[in-house]
């Protein structure tokens, strides 16, 4: 099956759509996904058909979320914003309870005048309405392949030759509350991929015990799973003859769902897969662009040949701008910095920080610094963490745990010496002109994104 879906979206993209030809658009979307994936060169990950995917088009190796966290980041992702501009602070779950701002319009409301029918299958997970206003949305479990497929299939057939935006929310690779859902009933051609626990390759920000692994191996049997889900949705839009006028797009909301990455804006937390296929573009190019999940908004609307429209009483217009230039070449200039806004995962774990990234630094500020770092609800009672307090354990992986849960106002890290961002050189008189660099930055993207949290400096 691997060969004939690489073969298949190889022969649909190799040339571009005709004049007249619908501009669709599919958007796939991994829930706590990060790089654990062959075409990202993780070596126990078992992804074929994403990595036929990446094989067939632009696999992007410097993608960021700009925050780590479920509802918040798949807002940025349909209307271009950060979280402090578009108001989809934290979940939109019942208790929890977050929405976007009424005046944002998500793609779907975009793209509904130019006479796209939008969809979505199974998870979408922000709201209002009025925001998001999809003309089909379809609930099911996010989990189980044949069934994603079978609704896409109906999705594509009812659509027949309009245009069309479907947004396939996956699941997998969430958690299920203890453990990734793998004793769930699934038909009998999806496999369940299993995976030995000590031969993984262990995060640098897990301890190395048999917990850890044993929660680290059921992980990577969802991703098995939900990499059979994107093979299955691929091959539905193939059959539907759909795929020579599809811009394909693979993304995961945030990291993976584990201290110290989901809900951080450590790389661990937001360095994440991004995958694109234009049709009629060259297959098997990795960029180095610096990208944001904010530049996914304008890149459809790019697509589509739509106009993006300012948003809020300020008029701010949408930070990002379209990947399509740099889809097939090396950035000429200008993509090499990404930013970050978070407020809280569940309304209980308020924790504000910001983020510039470079190709070199990395400045968070944590904005209610005093605070101890609070604790999504799905990795506090993860066998990890839990791990971790029974135990008393002092380091979690590489970092220490008090360094984990408390935090100074301000991080800096050399990214080149120190990739997983252990060695705070905030406060180092080395580093005086790199902090003053990115502080000025940051300031200057927050004031042009309208960040509400900008009064509270004022304050202090």
């Amino acid at each position: 099956m691997i060969r004939t879906l690489l073969s298949l979206v190889a022969l649909a993209v190799a040339a571009p759509p005709a004049a007249a030809a619908p501009r669709n658009v599919l958007l796939l979307v991994a829930d706590d996904l990060g790089l654990q994936l062959g075409c990202y060169g993780d070596p126990a990950a078992k992804t074929p058909h994403i990595d036929a995917l990446a094989k067939s088009g632009t696999r992007f190796t410097h993608a960021f979320a700009s925050v780590s966290s479920c509802s918040p980041s798949r807002a940025t992702i349909l209307t271009g914003l950060p979280t402090h501009a578009c108001g989809q602070y934290g979940l939109a779950h019942a208790a929890h309870n977050q929405h976007s701002f009424k005046n944002v319009r998500g793609l779907p409301a975009l793209l509904a005048p130019a006479g796209y029918r939008s969809g979505v299958v199974a998870k979408l997970h922000v709201q209002p309405k009025e925001v998001y206003p999809f003309d089909v949305e379809v609930a099911n479990s996010g989990r189980n392949p044949v069934a994603i497929a079978a609704d896409v299939k109906k999705f594509l057939a009812d659509t027949g030759d309009k245009p069309f935006f479907l947004l396939v929310g996956f699941t997998d690779p969430h958690r299920a509350g203890k453990g990734f859902a793998n004793d769930g009933k699934y038909p009998a051609d999806v496999p369940a991929v299993k995976f030995d626990p000590k031969a993984l390759p262990l995060p640098y920000h897990l301890p190395d015990q048999p917990d850890a692994r044993a929660d680290l191996a059921d992980y990577y049997q969802s991703v098995a799973r939900l990499d059979d889900s994107v093979g299955r949705v691929v091959r539905e839009l193939a059959d539907a003859k759909k795929l020579g006028d599809t811009l394909v797009i693979f993304v995961s909301d945030n990291g993976i769902p584990f201290p110290g990455a989901k809900s951080t804006l450590y790389d661990s937390g937001v360095r994440l897969p991004m995958v694109v296929v234009r049709p009629g573009q060259k297959a098997g190019v990795v960029s180095p662009a610096m990208v944001s999940f904010t530049d996914l908004a304008p890149t459809v609307l790019d697509w589509c040949g739509v106009k993006p429209a300012a948003v809020g009483k300020k008029d701010v217009p949408l930070p990002g701008r379209s990947v399509l230039p740099v889809l097939e070449q090396d950035p000429a200039g200008g993509w090499e910095e990404v930013y970050g806004s978070h407020q809280f995962h569940e309304v209980t774990m308020y924790y504000p920080m910001r983020m510039v990234r470079t190709r070199e630094h990395k400045l968070i500020v944590n904005l209610a610094h005093p605070l101890e770092y609070p604790s999504a609800a799905d990795l506090w009672g993860s066998d990890t963490w839990q791990g971790v307090l029974k135990r008393g354990d002092k380091m979690m992986g590489s970092r220490p745990v008090e360094a984990f849960l408390h935090r100074p106002k301000e991080e800096l890290y050399d990214l080149t010496a120190d990739p997983n961002e252990l060695k705070n050189l905030a406060a180092d008189p080395a580093h005086a002109k790199t902090l003053a660099d990115l502080r000025t930055k940051l300031a200057a993207w927050r004031e042009r994104t309208a960040d509400p949290w900008l009064i509270k400096d004022r304050h202090e």
